[in-house]
């Protein structure tokens, strides 16, 4: 990137102060300042933010996320994030580096300052807290916990937007807010808009619920109670998306027992983690079948008593038999059932009419395999298995002590 002009220099250095003042955070660092091109950005998209991403590993979150139903098997979801984030970046702070990357189109205008106030907030987030050693915000971190990295995200963007907003209100000029209104309404936005429902929506959640969730706290005790929050993160998106909940309802471990010795020596672990209240949620309500998404408010009932799970993924590496295992954990009783007949109405719009309907459990016999709900207390178990023998082995080594 070319250097900076002197005026935009000094707007951006004025933009700093204002944050600080607002945000009540002091640098402490060096600060290297850029800007770019959106041809530029795609060039760092695809070198730096996607390196690491190999086909192999797009090919395995492709498949899982197509088990729950999430995305088409033959999404090509590499390609989707790099049109994704060149198109939706308007700038970034890179931790690693320490730069404060703002992408310009004709310069440095309305939109380009509001973005700059949010990305500052950041750098004074990473110089004050510390982002990779003193939060645990890296790679790392979240490949072993994506709902903790998920939780940690919405605070750092929440935060971030919070700022920005107040920045806005505070000191925007009216040929900023005019800038601004402008580009708004020219934006256009072809690739977020043509991505799965699930992604647009999770792009969307730490910005969105973030802010909801740091707002909460600034309401109740300022920056103290917001800056509180980063020697005390949130550990799961159930206490983001319900903030009352944070921090003393935290989640139930749930831990699934190894499956390997039942299913045999070709088959392999492919991938477990949490899906948590958040995406419990996506999969109900923003589906990529049309015909099978429960309303927003319907699928937000069944996962509000979420109280902890853990998913699974196996594959025979011969046959290419797959098995899926998801076991929540409820709130209650009364929370387990309302997911379990909710799940059951998205199911039938999903996979057609159950083969079996028990007093607590209920199968489906669909195209791409075996479903079976177990619904018992505050426990629901949902298993998706080539065929029922495979499920059925998977459902006596679950439940088995």
């Amino acid at each position: 990137p070319a250097d900076l002009p002197q005026d935009v220099l000094e707007e951006m250095a004025l933009i700093e102060q204002q944050v600080i003042e607002l945000r009540e955070l002091q640098p402490n660092g060096e600060i290297l300042r850029i800007l770019y091109t959106s041809e530029q950005l795609r060039e760092r998209v695809i070198e730096d933010f996607f390196s690491d991403y190999t086909p192999e590993e797009a090919a395995l979150d492709t498949m899982v996320l197509a088990l729950f139903g999430l995305i088409e098997p033959e999404t090509d979801l590499l390609d989707i994030y790099i049109e994704l984030y060149s198109e939706g970046i308007a700038g970034f702070y890179d931790d690693e580096t320490g730069e404060m990357v703002v992408v310009g189109g004709a310069g440095f205008g309305g939109a380009e300052h509001i973005t700059y106030a949010h990305e500052f907030v950041h750098v004074l987030q990473d110089q004050t807290y510390d982002f990779d050693d003193g939060l645990g915000y890296n790679d790392e971190t979240c490949e072993e916990d994506s709902e903790f990295c998920l939780a940690l995200q919405a605070l750092i963007e929440g935060d971030a937007s919070f700022s920005e907003f107040a920045w806005f209100i505070n000191y925007a000029t009216e040929e900023q807010t005019n800038d601004l209104m402008e580009f708004y309404n020219d934006f256009e936005s072809p690739a977020f808009d043509s991505s799965p429902a699930y992604l647009q929506q999770d792009l969307l959640f730490p910005y969105i619920y973030g802010q909801e969730f740091v707002s909460y706290l600034y309401d109740r005790g300022g920056w103290i109670s917001v800056d509180s929050a980063y020697s005390n993160p949130p550990v799961s998106t159930e206490q983001i998306l319900h903030p009352e909940r944070y921090p003393n309802d935290v989640p139930v471990s749930v831990i699934l027992p190894d499956l390997l010795p039942v299913l045999g020596f070709d088959w392999e672990l492919l991938e477990e983690d949490t899906l948590g209240e958040w995406f419990t949620f996506l999969i109900l309500a923003h589906g990529i079948d049309g015909n099978a998404r429960l309303s927003e408010f319907r699928a937000q009932d069944a996962a509000e008593g979420w109280g902890g799970d853990a998913y699974a993924v196996y594959q025979d590496s011969q046959t290419k038999d797959f098995v899926l295992v998801v076991q929540h954990v409820w709130d209650s009783v009364q929370d387990a059932n309302e997911y379990a007949a909710l799940f059951q109405e998205y199911a039938i719009a999903r996979f057609g009419n159950p083969v079996l309907v028990g007093s607590s459990q209920v199968t489906w016999l669909a195209a791409d395999g075996f479903h079976v709900l177990y619904f018992d207390g505050e426990l629901t178990t949902w298993i998706f298995a080539t065929d029922e023998e495979t499920a059925t082995a998977v459902w006596d080594a679950v439940q088995s002590p």
